[in-house]
Formats: structure tokens, C-alpha cells, sequence
């Protein structure tokens, strides 16, 4: 019977699209990464995913995350986030949490219930302690390197950390993952040399701010604050989905 993953199935098998009923994943940040990750994954049929932000939809989102619209504005990503998704797949289990993910909180989550872990968040901290705690159990994880002021998304590749080059962000992972002794990480990462943003304070987040009300982390309170497209992102997000989909159902016809 014709159903929305048929055109999915003649590709990958209906045992697959069975097993990704079964799978469960879960997205620490649902940003201009995360956010198209979450969508593929739905769309191609995963059947529980737990989705982790505690952002609101500011109007600076609008010009490349998915959930971000004029209507979302102000409302959390994660529950305009599960209204999108069960309009795509009214049978998926969608578990949000309003959580800015660090680790001093690792301990709320119970890693060994997930079949995949996918970390696209921005905090060097908080990657580390996804990461650990991956290793540790054995689960697999994949992790977003930097997608910010960069223009050419041909050159993203999914690779292991230790083949990375150029990325201040997987530089500053490398480092840390070799002194940790993790051996293993699958990144999403791009050569391109990060373009320096233009300085003009009328477009700078860090003299007009206008993140929501009741926004708790203000683009004001980051170091540096990258400029992005509406096609860099995604791409990202779209690779991370693609290894994810393809490593769930690897063994099956």
C-alpha cells in the first residue's frame, strides 16, 4: 500500500523503513543544522526522536533555520519544531526538552536508550560531554563542526576528526579528543577558511538586539557572533541525516 515513505522504501527496502519505525535519536540543537537533520530524519521515517534546545525563534533565524518564521517568532524551537514534525508523520514520538544542554546536566539524559546521537550545538563544552558519554556506552554519535560564515556548501564532508583541517572548531576538537583518548568521532566539516563577517553595528545582534522576551541566551552573551546563509546550513544538517539514515539501516535489504 501507498503511503509517504513509499518512494523511500523502493530505495531503501521496507525492512528499513520497519526498522526506523523502531530507531530512536535524539538532536541536541535545532538551529539551522538541526533543525533540517530533524526534518530528513522524520521525513524518512525514524520513529522516536527527542529534540534538545532552549531557544526561542528570534527574527535574525528567519533567513536560514527551518522552524524559524514571522508567525514563529517568540515561541520555543522545539514546540514549533513537533508541530512540523507530526504534520509530516502524525505517528512519530516527538519528546522535547527546553534544555541548554551542558555538562553539568548530562546526567537528566540517559544516553544508552538512543541508536544515535546527533550534537549540533555550538559550545565546546558541551560537544565534550556529548561525546564522552557516546564513547563511553558505545553509542554512536555524529557532530556538527562549524556551518557559520562560510558560503560554499559543496565543500562540507563527513569524515573522523582526526582528518579535519582548517576548522578553528574541529581544531580545538582534535585537541581535546586526543587528550580525553577518544580515539574515534564522525564530524560534518568544510576546508573553506571562514570568511570574517563585515563590521556594521546596524547589523550587529550585539548593539540591536531583538531576541524574544524571556530568551535565555542572548546573542549578546557570545563571544563572537558568526554571519550565515540560507544554504549552508541545511546542507549541514542534511549530511548528518544521511549518514545517520544510512548507518541505522546498513545491515538490512
Amino acid at each position: 500500500m501507498l503511503g509517504q515513505f513509499s518512494r523511500t522504501a523502493m530505495l531503501l527496502g521496507k525492512d528499513s523503513i520497519n526498522a526506523l519505525n523502531d530507531k530512536r535519536v535524539i538532536i541536541f540543537g535545532i538551529g539551522g543544522v538541526g533543525g533540517s537533520a530533524l526534518e530528513a530524519l522524520t521525513r524518512s521515517g525514524v520513529g522516536n526522536i527527542d529534540i534538545v534546545d532552549d531557544d526561542k525563534v528570534c527574527l535574525t533565524n528567519v533567513n536560514r533555520q527551518l522552524f524559524a518564521l514571522i508567525s514563529t517568532v517568540g515561541k520555543y524551537k522545539v514546540d514549533v519544531a513537533k508541530e512540523r514534525m507530526l504534520d509530516i508523520n502524525p505517528r512519530v514520538n516527538i519528546n522535547t526538552f527546553k534544555t541548554f544542554f551542558l555538562k553539568e546536566n548530562k546526567d537528566e539524559f540517559d544516553f544508552s536508550k538512543y541508536d544515535f546521537i546527533i550534537d549540533c550545538i555550538d559550545t565546546v563544552t558541551g560537544k565534550l560531554s556529548l561525546i564522552e558519554e557516546a564513547n563511553r556506552l558505545g553509542v554512536p554519535i555524529i557532530s556538527a563542526m562549524g556551518a557559520g560564515n562560510k558560503l560554499h556548501p559543496e565543500l562540507f564532508e563527513i569524515t573522523d576528526i582526526k582528518n579535519t583541517s582548517v576548522d578553528p572548531l574541529a581544531r580545538v576538537m582534535r585537541y581535546e579528543c586526543r587528550k580525553r583518548g577518544i580515539k574515534k568521532l564522525t564530524v560534518v566539516y568544510s576546508k573553506e577558511k571562514p570568511i570574517k563577517p563585515i563590521e556594521d553595528m546596524a547589523l550587529s545582534c550585539r548593539y540591536n538586539c531583538i531576541c524574544p522576551p524571556g530568551a535565555k541566551h542572548k546573542c549578546t552573551d557570545r563571544r563572537d557572533i558568526p554571519g550565515s546563509v540560507s544554504f549552508v546550513p541545511p546542507v549541514v544538517g542534511y549530511l548528518i541525516a544521511s549518514h545517520v539514515i544510512t548507518s541505522l539501516t546498513s545491515n538490512l535489504s
